[in-house]
């Protein structure tokens, strides 16, 4: 079965990420149209996937991770701008029978990503 998942993990804690939210476009051309927007839970994932077997596509498609507000909870840090506000992951799904699992790694001031499984 397809799929397209995701899960944040805070590496400054060594924690699942719980309570960050997350916008899910996809893109098309030069705008692009919002499909959903979740939350992290206790585990660091979404309690639904992204797409699943009967959603996805093939195409661009964007997550956009809002960071600074669950880094602002944890240390008490107010400081405006936070280094690390809201970051796009700009990816492609090229076979829409394969799974897709875009993990971000956090932390206030770094972050990486990948393709899972």
């Amino acid at each position: 079965m397809a799929k397209l998942s995701t899960h944040v993990l805070d590496t400054a804690n060594g924690v699942p990420a719980q309570g960050i939210k997350l916008e899910f476009f996809r893109v098309e051309g030069s705008n692009q149209r919002l499909i959903k927007t979740l939350t992290t839970n206790s585990d660091g994932r979404t309690d639904e996937l992204l797409l699943d077997d009967s959603t996805i596509e093939v195409g661009e498609y964007v997550i956009v991770f809002h960071v600074a507000e669950y880094f602002s909870k944890l240390t008490g840090d107010k400081n405006e701008p936070a280094f690390l506000n809201r970051i796009p992951i700009n990816f492609g799904i090229f076979d829409a029978a394969a799974n897709y699992h875009v993990p971000l790694l956090v932390s206030p001031w770094s972050y990486s990503t990948y393709r899972g499984s």
